[in-house]
């Protein structure tokens, strides 16, 4: 019998109208704006009325690095939201938007899969509400006004060769990278050297997912720096009166999405920031709201959770006055093999030495969340391939980590096989067992808390930086930001800086190329390696597979 695709399943499901899933969790259908049948956004009237609950409890979702063979970290987060709910808990999922890049370039769709999904799956992967395109739109007219600005007598005095703000747009494009802005002659601007990030990478992106409300918003964008004057002294989103504009367009894009899985259960889908160049996490007001809604909140930080679990807890936690009372970290017995040398061509064959022999990753990861402070568990995603004797090398290993592993089948089986799961998790939050806390405090230096991240985390050697970017730290920490936590933006398959180093290497250095300072968003920028916040199209991209069918609808999109 041929397996069905994921498009193919979310096709067949049978949604219910969003107003009973808002009432699931007791949400008035006034306090719902429909985008169509099956979504909704959640008005701000209802954010703050719920203020005064108390919270549910805070699951995160993370992984081990990803890797060609697949782990499934969405899959489980949705399939464990589904799992709770199937043994009589009232909880709900959280995660984040997909972006177009990733979608027609190389990743595909990013609603689940299988059995374990959030749908529609098409519009949550293409235009969804709009939210993107808010985003990349508030963003742009940003950089329009900079120009403008300069163009009309420069008032502000920006040194136009110390324009920092870059433009964007949600697609992969290597080509817009660095250019070349406003050639042709006078009437076109002073030329100058600019370039594009991907719409997820925006530093308004970043805001709009750890803004409280709408005058958290306009003040966050108000404070973006956006260039410097010939004194080296900051000239500020505020000082071209660009935040008031900039906070009308994201005005709906600040209400989280709601929408539906499978099984017919509550998701908020909003925001969507990558976490190897970003933080890596949905929303703010989804996750509180939602912890004010639901008994329990399962969410995802992205990638490995030496990326997106540990800005997950040093920078959303922090900001947020939230704490996860579990964490579950995704692995898989194939990535596991992989991780121990095996060829992807080879991943179906049983190999337990070699699954032992990649379990260094998992280790690493577990240890590392666990040094926050908060209790772990493991899920092993299941694969048809996988043997049993493999599945119990993951088990023994995980428990001489001092953690328990689950075989987790919610991918074929939805609820049903994840609810093992879903009992343990619930259990080891209810008993309030975390005792969370970030790795480096506030007060720290700024260099000193990308060192610790380098080597708590990562388990490097030294940070390697030349006293350029050493000053441009100190100069930051003089003008009052010092106390700002750090995001790295690193390759999410190792963690070294070099994507080919799989396992739990040692004996490597962390090469620091740039930082950027985000005032808006309250964080400094680590770029690390060789990561680019504009990614290219591989050379075989999704795009060329995506299309309708002679029935119009979509195919290709996972």
């Amino acid at each position: 019998m041929a397996v069905k695709s994921d498009i193919e399943i979310a096709r067949a499901a049978t949604k219910r109208p969003i107003q009973d899933i808002g009432a699931k969790l007791g949400i008035h259908s006034d306090d719902l704006v429909p985008y169509g049948h099956d979504k909704a956004k959640v008005s701000q009237r209802l954010i703050d009325a719920v203020q005064g609950r108390p919270d549910g409890k805070l699951i995160l979702v993370t992984a081990i690095n990803p890797t060609p063979a697949g782990e499934g970290k969405t899959t489980t987060t949705v399939g464990l939201g589904d799992g709770l709910n199937a043994i009589g808990k009232k909880a709900m999922v959280c995660i984040r938007e997909a972006s177009l890049g990733p979608c027609f370039g190389m990743k595909g769709g990013a609603a689940g899969g299988g059995y374990a999904q959030v749908i529609p799956m098409e519009d949550m992967n293409l235009h969804f509400t709009g939210d993107f395109h808010a985003i990349t739109s508030a963003h742009n007219l940003l950089s329009a006004m900079i120009d403008n600005h300069v163009y009309w007598g420069n008032a502000l005095d920006i040194d136009i060769r110390r324009v920092v703000w870059r433009r964007v747009m949600d697609m992969n494009d290597r080509a817009l990278r660095q250019i070349t802005a406003s050639l042709g002659g006078v009437a076109n601007g002073f030329p100058r050297e600019a370039g594009f990030d991907i719409t997820v990478a925006s530093e308004v992106m970043a805001i709009l997912c750890l803004a409280r409300n709408l005058a958290d918003l306009q003040k966050r964008l108000g404070d973006i720096i956006v260039a410097y004057r010939r004194d080296k002294t900051p000239v500020y989103c505020r000082d071209l009166k660009a935040d008031g504009a900039m906070t009308v367009l994201l005005k709906d894009a600040l209400q989280p999405n709601l929408v539906q899985t499978l099984e017919n259960n509550p998701a908020f889908v909003h925001g969507g920031p990558f976490a190897n160049i970003a933080h890596g996490c949905n929303s703010v007001t989804a996750t509180t709201t939602a912890l004010k809604l639901a008994d329990y909140v399962v969410t995802e930080a992205g990638f490995g959770a030496d990326l997106g679990a540990e800005k997950f807890m040093n920078i959303k936690c922090r900001k947020a006055g939230i704490a996860p009372a579990c964490v579950v970290v995704v692995a898989t017995v194939r990535a596991m093999k992989m991780n121990g040398g095996v060829a992807k061509a080879d991943l179906g064959l049983e190999n337990v030495d070699a699954v032992q022999a990649g379990c260094g990753n998992l280790g690493r990861h577990i240890e590392n969340v666990k040094s926050f402070g908060v209790p772990v568990v493991v899920a092993i995603n299941h694969f048809v391939t996988d043997t049993d004797a493999e599945v119990e090398a993951v088990k023994a290993y995980v428990a001489t980590q001092g953690s328990q592993a689950v075989l987790c089948k919610h991918w074929a089986q939805g609820s049903a096989g994840i609810a093992d799961l879903a009992t343990l998790v619930a259990d080891i939050a209810d008993k309030d067992a975390a005792n969370f806390a970030p790795i480096y405090p506030d007060e720290m230096g700024l260099f000193e808390k990308i060192e610790t991240i380098a080597q708590k985390i990562y388990r490097a050697d030294a940070v390697i930086a030349d006293g350029k970017i050493r000053d441009q730290l100190a100069q930051w920490e003089d003008q009052g930001y010092g106390h700002l936590p750090v995001c790295m933006a690193k390759t999410q398959y190792s963690f070294t800086t070099d994507p080919e180093r799989r396992g739990a290497p040692t004996g490597f250095t962390i090469p620091v190329r740039e930082v950027r300072l985000s005032a808006g968003a309250g964080f400094i920028v680590a770029i690390c390696g060789e990561i680019m916040t504009m990614p290219g199209l591989p050379r075989v991209p999704s795009a060329e597979t995506i299309m309708l069918n002679e029935d119009g609808q979509i195919e290709g999109l996972f």
